[in-house]
Parts: structure tokens; sequence; C-alpha cells
């Protein structure tokens, strides 16, 4: 019997390079995972370590102290007992349940203001007079700029002259 493939021979191809990309990927992350690991277990090690040297400073016995200042040092330092450890919190008070009509009410009224205070402002800022104050603002000050840039100019070529006049 004769079997033909009925997959082109791009898409065995294209098959084949497919899993091998998700298998470099795979070992990729594999190997990331385990140097992690490395660290982390590195890291666990420098902190047993520390502590054990912790422990060790805090078993031995302080030698140089006297009993009337140590005992004055540990009245002095109050101690603290951990009391609420493993049990649950208390439940905080529940906030209030708004049925959806009103809170639908609610929103909608808050919509509305906020519509009507807009066009409240639009309203007011593109009136005739408001557009007339504006248009009569920048005439004036257009006008001052242009004063201000003659008098620069001035000043600029009566430093000019002076200047050549004392070259000369």
């Amino acid at each position: 019997m004769n079997q033909q493939w009925t997959a082109p021979a791009w898409a065995v191809v294209a098959l084949v390079a497919g899993v091998l990309v998700a298998l470099l990927v795979l070992v990729a992350l594999v190997v990331s995972t385990r140097r992690a690991l490395v660290r982390a277990q590195d890291g666990s090690r420098a902190l047993t370590g520390r502590l054990d040297e912790l422990e060790q400073r805090l078993a031995a016995p302080v030698g140089t102290a006297t009993p009337e200042v140590s005992t004055s040092r540990v009245a002095a330092d109050p101690e603290y007992v951990i009391t609420h450890l493993g049990e649950e919190p208390e439940a905080a008070a529940a906030a209030p349940v708004v049925p959806a009509p009103v809170f639908a009410d609610l929103v909608l009224r808050e919509s509305v203001v906020q519509a009507a205070t807009l066009a409240a402002g639009l309203r007011r800022a593109l009136s005739p007079e408001t557009r007339h104050r504006i248009r009569f603002e920048m005439r004036r000050e257009v006008k001052r700029a242009r004063k201000q840039r003659r008098a620069d100019l001035r000043a600029a070529r009566r430093d000019l002259h002076d200047r050549e006049r004392a070259a000369a």
C-alpha cells in the first residue's frame, strides 16, 4: 500500500522548529529556576549563620554588670507579650448597602448636576460680555507689547550710536 503524506514539508519543519523552541524555552526556565533556588539557599544559609551567631551572643552571660544595674535596667525596659497571634481579627463594620434603584437615582442625580454645572460654566465662559472682555484685554496687551518693543528698539539704537561715537 502506498501512503502519501497529506501535510506539506514546510508544515512539518515548522512544527519541529516550534517544538525545539518550546523545548529551549523550557530548558531556560529550568536553568533560571535552579539558579534562583541556589541563590535563595545561599541566602538562607547566610541568614541561618547570622541567627546562630546572634543566639550565641544573647546566650552568653554578661559578667561585667553588677546586680543593681541589671535589675534597674530590666525594670526600665518594658517587656512586650504577643497576645493575638493566630487569632482571627475582629470583623470591621460592614459598609451600608444601598438598594439598586436608590443607587441608580444617586448616580443619575450626580451626573445631571455635573452636566448642569458644565453647561452653566460654558454659557458663562462663552457669553458676549466675557468674549468682549477677553478681546479688550488682548488688544490692550498687544498694544503694550508693541510699545515695549519700540522702546527696546530705541534703547538699542541709542546704545549702538553711543558705542559708535565712543569708538570713533
